[in-house]
């Protein structure tokens, strides 16, 4: 499994607390300095089950200065809020783990890191 985390972020550091403490084997990617393509960030979002909008940041400085919360949320504007998330990766929801089993999860709880151990 992969994790992308903000170091910064206690609930990426949290995540990877219990992933230690329950022996898991997974690769850490620092998304703000190897920043996901589009191309992966529409792979996540389909195994995730989600849209762009669902794990965008909105109250990040960023997302008010780009308008974000003012974008159309259809199936017309997902190519623009998958650009954005890409070109400024810190919009991006977090941590995120992509499990072994296709799926992923954002694993913002410890109930969402035992789901994903669980996959």
């Amino acid at each position: 499994m992969e994790i992308w985390i903000n170091p910064a972020c206690s609930k990426c550091r949290s995540a990877l607390r219990l992933l230690d403490e329950e022996g898991a084997s997974y690769t850490v990617r620092r998304y703000l300095d190897d920043v996901p393509s589009e191309k992966e960030i529409r792979e996540v979002l389909e195994r995730l089950g989600l849209e762009p909008w669902d794990i965008t940041r909105t109250g990040e400085t960023v997302a008010g200065e780009l308008g974000v919360k003012d974008w159309p949320r259809d199936a017309d504007s997902r190519a623009r809020w998958i650009s954005a998330l890409s070109e400024h990766p810190k919009l991006i929801q977090r941590p995120i783990i992509t499990a072994d089993d296709g799926t992923a999860v954002v694993a913002r709880t410890d109930e969402a890191v035992r789901d994903a151990l669980g996959r």
